[in-house]
């Protein structure tokens, strides 16, 4: 009988556990992670919109793992690698430069929800060459010629064009008369200054608005007092508000009751998704909120339903909104390219963002039911979502694919 050694023994416990047995069979077949990034602000002021887009991006990948992963790549998982872009343009963009560098293999990314935090971040994933989908809103980020961002959002500028038209109707529908004095309130980062342009050059002229106030501030915001003061005594029938984060709308709403404008008296427009947190039901009053008109890049709709009622039981949030619908939106569009490029290669993700073109799957989460990104990497169709605070929770009153309720006016007759 022949001897065997103990270094024998594992050689032969080695083969068999590579080859023979069905652990070794199930480990030869497995299929790798395929790697997605998310760089959201986790920390500081804007931490609420990263963590809510976080909520919506887990889910999603839960989802489409527990679907099956991505089939054409035989089943393969995705894996969400999370990253804190913090609270400035050069935390965000240093942030970016540790994700590439740690992870060299990955897929694609999304984030960093404020415009400033996306153009310093995607200066690096550009370099990169890692496809990058953002909600961020400014024009600038899609207008430097880069063949790795895209933009499901429709832009800043587009937003201002849009929105205004869209406010003065909403007065006449409601019985009051033509607005014609606006007043302009907001932060200087990058989205807002994309939006001020747009409103400045094109909106004021030719909605013949006269403009009775326009005040500029550097976030997080301290005091509002001047600045409502400032619009006290120019009476506007409507101010726009492009604050970027929830403390300073608590501020401002705040205010404005304090000097007796409230959305009874002066019609309130706020801009982006952290006008309709949930958070802000806590900083502030339900009537102080009541009445609050938002413009945003989109809204869980009709179609959306089963989606919502998931999320509210997965997170005890008590809505799903604009952040996190976009925290999800983006890696079910990831999943849809994988499928498409048949392929985890970053080049081949682009490769397939810029060419699809669906009206399924993630296309039935935007109001115009389709994705497809245009040679700038800017979402074909994109369109302005409103809705309007009322009874303490915020509900979609345009357009009509989301539309639930109607809209209200402060001065109705």
């Amino acid at each position: 009988m022949p001897l065997i050694t103990r270094r024998g023994a594992l050689a032969g416990a080695t083969v068999l556990a590579g080859t023979g047995t069905g652990l070794g069979i199930a480990r030869a077949q497995a299929k790798p992670d395929v790697k997605l990034a998310m760089l959201v602000p986790l920390s500081g002021p804007w931490a609420r919109s990263g963590l809510l887009e976080q909520m919506g991006a887990r889910m999603a990948i839960e989802e489409v793992n527990a679907n099956g992963g991505i089939k054409s790549l035989g089943g393969a998982k995705l894996k969400l690698l999370e990253f804190d872009a913090g609270d400035s343009s050069e935390k965000a963009k240093d942030a970016a430069q540790r994700m590439v560098a740690q992870e060299p293999d990955l897929s694609g990314g999304f984030g960093c929800w404020l415009s400033s935090f996306t153009l310093a971040a995607t200066e690096v994933t550009e370099r990169a060459e890692l496809p990058w989908l953002t909600l961020s809103y400014s024009d600038l980020i899609t207008n430097r010629g880069f063949k790795y961002v895209f933009q499901a959002s429709p832009t800043a500028d587009a937003q201002a064009k849009d929105l205004v038209p869209i406010i003065m109707d909403m007065a006449q529908k409601a019985g009051a008369k033509r607005p014609t004095k606006v007043a302009l309130v907001g932060d200087n980062s990058a989205s807002s200054v994309s939006f001020y342009k747009a409103i400045h050059e094109v909106v004021i002229p030719e909605q013949k608005l006269t403009l009775v106030a326009d005040e500029i501030f550097s976030p997080p915001l301290a005091d509002a007092t001047s600045i409502v003061q400032k619009l006290r005594s120019g009476k506007p029938d409507f101010v726009l508000m492009q604050s970027t984060n929830a403390g300073d709308d608590k501020i401002l709403v705040d205010k404005f009751a304090e000097f007796g404008l409230t959305s009874q008296k002066m019609a309130m427009v706020g801009g982006g998704g952290h006008w309709c947190q949930p958070e802000l039901t806590k900083l502030t009053t339900k009537e102080h909120l009541e009445g609050v008109i938002v413009g945003l890049a989109n809204w869980p709709g009709k179609a959306m339903a089963d989606v919502s009622k998931r999320f509210i039981e997965r997170t005890k949030e008590p809505w799903f909104g604009h952040d996190s619908l976009f925290g999800y939106t983006h890696v079910m569009t990831y999943a849809a390219a994988l499928e498409h490029a048949g392929s985890a290669d970053k080049n081949k993700v682009m490769q397939a963002l810029h060419t699809m073109d669906i009206k399924d799957g993630p296309a039935r989460f935007f109001p115009d039911g389709r994705i497809k990104f245009d040679e700038k990497g800017r979402r074909v169709g994109a369109k302005l979502c409103v809705v309007q605070w009322r009874d303490g929770e915020p509900v979609p009153v345009f357009p009509e694919a989301v539309a639930t309720h109607k809209a209200i006016w402060p001065r109705a007759s």
